[in-house]
């Protein structure tokens, strides 16, 4: 299977490209920089991405650009198309679109991973009711991508729809902190706009709230206080922060917690499910599908560790 990888030399990508040459496939990575491409590719042309999809079976966008009619090209051309973006609000306009080919969203950590643990908590508690809660702890000392870390700066001062408030009711992103007992021990973490917890309070039935923090007390302290300045917050975040590069995503409901899963990278698991995904893509039928449509989380051979908590003690790789 050859597969086009937007930004294949970017933070995710080169991880999905690894990750794709593991499984046996061929990806071909695109980008403006000559040096660094295979494919010297501006996303911005839009016969040209055309052009360059057809010449393959998979096209995965680790570039950051959130252009719906870049979709549109790519499929139009015969090739699916795999998104890491997080955004809901480009997401939702990419669902509705009428396309010609799979496309595949929900592909990374949150959403991604994230989905595949709500889902599996559901499985495994069929009867439970109530609110589903997701922990993301990404770690600050990561040198994310640009495209990553203008996301999560972008949240500072922005208001999303509450998924588990009346019709209208808003929350503003890294406030309403929750405490979650997690691997290393509690931590508080805040209320964000992630997409998972729309597209999941839509899929599962279930209304489901999305809590963020860094694996540092301090840069997540920050961020609760930077989203009252927004300004001062995304001068603040050209420095580079403290902190490890782990990341912890949680999924719990008023019983406790259900799965933990663990790992070191986020831009790492982040490609590492964008190659995944690729493979699903290639095999899937003509339309809009978020990652858990098209399989699970037992059925992934995924190198991050999943504790399930109704069995203490047992480990899984999941």
């Amino acid at each position: 299977m050859r597969v086009l990888v937007l930004g294949g030399y970017g933070a995710v990508g080169r991880h999905a490209v690894t990750t794709l040459r593991a499984l046996g496939h061929h990806p071909v990575t695109a980008g403006r920089d000559a040096t660094r491409a295979d494919l010297r590719l501006d996303l911005t042309d839009l016969p040209a991405v055309a052009s360059a999809a057809a010449e393959v079976d998979v096209v995965v966008n680790a570039a950051g650009a959130e252009d719906a009619h870049l979709v549109t090209a790519v499929t139009r051309a015969g090739a699916a198309f795999v998104d890491i973006s997080a955004t809901g609000a480009y997401l939702e306009r990419v669902e509705r679109l009428a396309v010609d080919a799979p496309v595949v969203l929900s592909v990374g950590i949150a959403p991604g991973l994230t989905n595949l643990l709500a889902h599996a908590a559901v499985r495994d508690a069929p009867d439970a009711t109530g609110p589903l809660d997701l922990a993301v702890v990404l770690g600050a000392g990561e040198a994310h991508g640009a495209a990553a870390t203008a996301w999560s700066l972008g949240l500072l001062g922005r208001r999303y729809p509450d998924t588990v408030g009346p019709a209208g009711a808003t929350v503003r992103n890294y406030t309403r902190g929750a405490t979650f007992d997690l691997p290393g021990g509690r931590r508080r973490l805040h209320r964000a706009d992630f997409s998972d917890q729309h597209t999941l309070t839509r899929t599962l039935g279930r209304p489901v709230r999305t809590y963020f923090g860094t694996d540092t007390r301090f840069a997540t302290t920050a961020l609760a206080l930077l989203t009252w300045a927004p300004p001062i917050g995304r001068l603040a975040g050209r420095a580079h922060l403290p902190g490890s590069e782990d990341w912890v995503l949680q999924v719990r409901d008023a019983a406790g917690p259900h799965l933990t899963a663990t790992g070191t990278g986020q831009s790492h698991a982040t490609g590492v499910l964008a190659a995944h995904a690729a493979a699903l893509a290639a095999h899937a039928p003509a339309g809009v599908h978020h990652l858990p449509d098209l399989t699970t989380l037992e059925e992934l051979d995924l190198p991050f560790p999943v504790t399930r908590h109704h069995d203490p003690g047992v480990t899984t790789s999941a």
